[in-house]
């Protein structure tokens, strides 16, 4: 089990920097905007592969593993480098929450669920560390907090089908179902998959009951 305390094991100096690479991945949902679902898998399984590879790989062939750690091990939590679990790290997590958001869900679903995961995540793990006082489930309010009013300002200007109030609506309700799970998750399950796919499925369970006239095909062709 993945502890909070845990998730805390890089300094705040680290943290800036591992969140720095992790901005990085805003290019995921800013490309896909653009592209096909079909170009889009493309790119993102095959860096998935590799990434899930080179992941594993340091676990059983040392040289990869001395390697990897003096690039990137400062910037690891422990549970990431637990050679007995041989967990994976947050950036392979997130290329694999893009294909499975992608493969799974409608495109504008996809891309407000990953740019909240991406800013929200950073902004709760920022703020949380920094100004976290106030116990909340298993982090801080003042992260959580953060967490959805970042994503709040994403739904506002992520793109809409139609621009119906009801989509606003939908999305600010998303963000709180991802702004707990983000708090939770840590216990069980990595949240650069587990935000993204919960706001994904409640946007789409949301669209499917309130707005049944809107075509989700529609929702996944290129924008």
């Amino acid at each position: 089990m993945i502890t909070a305390n845990d998730k805390a094991t890089i300094n705040y100096k680290n943290e800036l920097f591992r969140k720095g690479i992790h901005l990085c991945s805003l290019s995921i949902p800013v490309i896909y905007y653009y592209v096909t679902r079909e170009l889009a898998l493309t790119i993102l399984i095959p860096l998935a592969l590799l990434s899930t590879a080179i992941d594993l790989g340091r676990y059983y062939y040392k040289p990869l593993g001395n390697i990897f750690y003096s690039l990137f091990g400062f910037l690891l939590r422990n549970h990431e480098k637990d050679s007995v679990k041989k967990n994976l790290s947050g950036a392979t997590y997130v290329l694999i929450s893009a294909v499975l958001v992608v493969v799974l869900f409608p495109k504008i679903f996809v891309i407000t669920g990953f740019a909240v995961l991406i800013l929200g995540d950073l902004s709760a793990a920022l703020i949380g560390r920094k100004f976290g006082k106030t116990k909340f489930l298993a982090k801080s309010l003042e992260g959580t907090a953060s967490f959805f009013v970042v994503g709040c300002i994403i739904v506002l200007f992520a793109p809409k089908l139609e621009h119906h109030l009801l989509e606003y609506v939908i999305g600010f309700v998303a963000i709180a179902i991802g702004a707990i799970v983000e708090n939770i998750s840590s216990s069980w399950a990595d949240d650069n998959l587990t935000v993204p796919v919960s706001i994904c499925l409640a946007m789409w369970i949301m669209y499917t009951i309130f707005l049944p006239e809107m075509d989700l095909i529609l929702l996944s062709a290129p924008i």
